[in-house]
């Protein structure tokens, strides 16, 4: 057999599992996860979802049991999504606004019961509008500056429950802006903005929409998220949600867009948070309910390349599995 001169040797580095482990580049830690929580109203209410397994709908009571759990996990923050029934949505939104509304409630109770960790809540009209939009909808039509007051009155009510961040998801142009000035008029200059900046009109999102019922009644939402094929845009759309306030911005969703969050990263110096939303986690469990792959070891491999891309933040329905690993 001819003996070949090989001058570099990569595999040296991967010889064993502790110089793998040694030269590892990425690593995760339960610091680097946001948790998702869904709230109904009630109490001792645990709803399969069932195109998301192992999530459920949570009454506020075992929420503050999963905020418990999570942060003995190390896990640093919660974001929250009501499921609302139909008879509290209407075309105004006007529950969002609700002091005793049952968002406002849950996040009152979790920084009672668990005052450590961060409760990030969600500005957008879907979950209270009954016509399932971000916006308000006049004549098929998503009116963009008439829902900026609506979101401003939203966010202020949520801090005001006691949220330490509020997270815009709406993709509204300039609602950033609108956010930030309604909070510090309100004197809750403390409370930081988590952008949903770069927001793609993605079909990894039909199971949330299941988990809260909250669909489009009619048309579909391309008018005001970003359109797939674009990654300019997405730099836009960062830089003008930086420039008017955000403290931190998200793209969403996570692994069919690392190239997106890895373009972000480099082009600004605020943290970088990516959604492994639902779609994106409902494919892993399936499959590995089916035995078609392992779940443990693609969760692990998918959330690496999330963190490996640039992302500071992650948002994922593994959060607690995988602080567990961690």
């Amino acid at each position: 057999m001819k003996t070949f001169r090989i001058d570099q040797r990569p595999r040296r580095n991967r010889q064993t599992a502790s110089i793998r482990s040694m030269v590892r580049e990425n690593r995760l830690h339960p610091s680097d996860f946001i948790l998702p929580l869904f709230v109904v109203d009630g109490q001792e209410k645990q709803i399969p979802i069932e195109s998301m397994p192992d999530c459920f709908r949570l009454s506020p009571d075992l929420v503050i049991k999963e905020c418990q759990k999570a942060y003995q996990l190390g896990i640093p923050a919660v974001a929250l999504f009501p499921s609302l029934p139909a008879s509290l949505k209407d075309k105004a939104a006007s529950e969002s606004i609700n002091p005793e509304g049952l968002l406002q409630r849950t996040i009152s109770q979790i920084k009672s019961k668990v005052p450590e960790i961060t409760v990030i809540t969600d500005v957008a009209m879907d979950p209270y509008s009954i016509d399932g939009h971000d916006g308000l909808v006049q004549d098929s039509v998503i009116l963009n500056d008439e829902t900026l007051e609506i979101l401003v009155n939203m966010a202020v009510s949520q801090a005001a429950a006691g949220a330490d961040i509020i997270a815009p998801s709406d993709m509204m142009d300039a609602r950033v802006g609108a956010i930030r000035q309604g909070l510090d008029q309100h004197d809750y200059t403390h409370v930081g903005i988590l952008a949903y900046s770069a927001k793609y009109a993605s079909a990894f999102y039909g199971p949330f929409r299941d988990a809260l019922n909250s669909e489009p009644r009619s048309g579909d939402k391309k008018t005001y998220q970003m359109d797939p094929a674009n990654r300019r845009e997405a730099i836009r759309e960062i830089l003008l949600d930086v420039d008017q306030g955000a403290d931190m911005v998200m793209v969403k969703p996570a692994i069919i867009y690392l190239d997106v969050i890895a373009e972000i990263k480099s082009k600004i110096n605020v943290p970088v948070a990516a959604y492994n939303v639902s779609g994106e986690y409902a494919m892993i469990k399936s499959a590995a309910k089916l035995g078609w792959l392992d779940g443990q070891a693609a969760m692990v491999e998918m959330l690496t390349a999330i963190k490996r891309s640039g992302a500071d933040i992650i948002l994922t329905y593994f959060a607690k599995e995988m602080a567990e690993l961690c």
